[in-house]
């Protein structure tokens, strides 16, 4: 017969073990010149394995279900889709060349592909494989956002200075925004009422109404002992509550934090040499950061703003995200 004290302690342990269990996470990294993945145990905050893809990764996104992981094998012109329970590559879809980010709407199969060679967004339709339109737009596309509500992509055009508007019911390009030198990163908030561009030779984030498509905020950013041009912002995250925006400022080696409501530049954290792009963990607490230059990653404390950790991983990092 079992005693209670012992009953109370197994039940204590499982408990344990299943909080452990929930709480456990994995970051993917994609190194464009190994053409590898590094996983993250975000509990170790260490590297545990190191996955073959196509040529240059860059761009990398997970399905809503958290179980695929899509990757722009950029010079292999392909999107490659990862199996992540077995770590294989389940599937590949046609990309149009030189693929280099894209966005998946949120019914979860269709995927919007930004071509820079080729001057197109490539639209493609997930479980078929079928590529359902090819949109003409500006010179060197490369940022390329889906809206939550699902009704936008949004293209930036590196070349153009443009973002182009389409309209994911007909795919069609109905509208352009001037914004400054090379965009390169756009950013839906989540309740999709703005968008962050990103431009990267301009030194400013362009903040956007998206039903009026007009501009609400030019951000600029300065860092004391770190020449203007140095600075120059390409990736974006937003956290959930509305509170924060965090930019990758490139070559300065920070990422700026600034008050999404005020548009005010709250800090800036050191982090690795060129930051490029960024991810949050599950409940926001952690930010990862792609340092492209010095082949690491820099774990970022959300709520005390502190840089905790930087890991190692493969050479020139360039696009994370984090799956439970």
């Amino acid at each position: 017969m079992t005693t209670l004290p012992f009953r109370h302690a197994l039940l204590a342990a499982l408990i344990t073990t299943a909080s452990t269990a929930a709480l456990a996470e994995t970051a993917y990294v994609s190194n464009e010149k190994d053409n590898t993945i590094s996983v993250i145990d975000m509990n170790t905050l260490e590297v545990t394995d190191t996955l073959d893809v196509g040529m240059r990764p860059r761009g990398i996104l997970l399905s809503s279900d958290n179980s695929k992981l899509f990757i722009c094998a950029s010079d292999s012109d392909t999107v490659q889709i990862m199996d992540l329970a077995t770590r294989r590559i389940v599937q590949e879809l046609p990309s149009g060349a030189d693929p280099e980010q894209f966005a998946l709407h949120p019914n979860d199969r269709t995927l919007y592909i930004s071509n820079e060679d080729d001057a197109l967004v490539t639209v493609v339709d997930v479980p078929t494989a079928e590529v359902l339109a090819q949109i003409d737009v500006g010179v060197e596309p490369e940022g390329m956002a889906v809206s939550p509500d699902g009704k936008w992509a949004v293209n930036t055009s590196e070349t153009t200075n443009m973002l182009h508007w389409i309209d994911t019911t007909t795919n069609e390009l109905v509208d352009n925004t001037l914004v400054d030198q090379r965009p390169r990163h756009v950013e839906f908030s989540h309740d999709s009422k703005t968008l962050w561009a990103s431009a990267e030779i301009g030194g400013t984030v362009t903040v956007l109404d998206v039903d009026s498509r007009e501009v609400k905020k030019v951000l600029t950013f300065e860092i004391k002992g770190i020449h203007p041009d140095r600075i120059q912002p390409v990736g974006v995250r937003l956290t959930r509550d509305g509170k924060y925006a965090f930019v990758a400022l490139g070559p300065a080696n920070h990422v700026a934090v600034v008050d999404a409501n005020t548009f005010e530049v709250l800090d800036y954290l050191l982090v690795g040499r060129r930051v490029w792009h960024l991810a949050f963990n599950g409940d926001e607490s952690r930010l990862l950061t792609t340092n492209g230059v010095s082949g690491d990653v820099s774990v970022i404390d959300v709520a005390d703003l502190k840089v905790l950790k930087s890991i190692k991983v493969g050479r020139f990092p360039w696009g994370v995200v984090v799956t439970p």
